[in-house]
């Protein structure tokens, strides 16, 4: 494909300790899922281009440590975001809760961010168990993915991409 135009956009992934951001990253970026725990301490930045249309995305890719509480975490690690993905684990309740108002504060510290919400470790659930658990979580994450398999990975990096593509139209950029 032969790319027109090219951005570059800051995305943060966020949510508590061990939800697997990193291993969403690392599958994503390098096609391959960390076999061992390594808890990321501060923050990890990567790179990845994706191609949307006739536009060439170069996502930046911010891993931040894991954070129950999000007012913790720097200001400066979400300033400038375009896009953040919020990643929760789907075996783990805990994760989940207060989703609602989570969001409410990411976006009241990143106003023009997209963000999109994620269930990860969908392979640890049966279908079942994964849709009875997605259906009492408000408001309901956009994909289920699976860091560890690479289900709906590309997908959801590719969503995001594309809803930041909508908004830097819509803005006149």
């Amino acid at each position: 494909m032969d790319s027109s135009k090219w951005i570059s956009k800051k995305i943060a992934l966020l949510g508590s300790h061990a939800v697997g951001k990193t291993s969403l990253i690392s599958q994503f970026v390098e096609q391959k899922f960390p076999e061992s725990y390594l808890t990321t301490i501060g923050l990890k930045v990567d790179k990845k281009s994706v191609e949307v249309d006739d536009y060439t995305v170069d996502m930046v890719i911010w891993d931040i440590a894991g954070q129950d509480n999000l007012a913790q975490i720097p200001h400066y690690y979400i300033n400038g975001c375009s896009g953040i993905i919020y990643v929760i684990d789907i075996t783990r309740p805990s994760t989940f809760e207060d989703l609602g108002a989570k969001i409410e504060m990411i976006k009241g510290m990143a106003k023009d961010a997209e963000i999109i919400v994620t269930a990860n470790k969908k392979d640890l659930l049966s279908a079942e168990e994964l849709e009875a658990t997605l259906a009492n979580i408000e408001p309901r994450p956009q994909f289920a993915t699976s860091a560890k398999f690479g289900e709906n990975v590309e997908e959801l990096f590719h969503s995001l991409a594309e809803n930041m593509i909508k908004s830097h139209e819509s803005q006149g950029a």
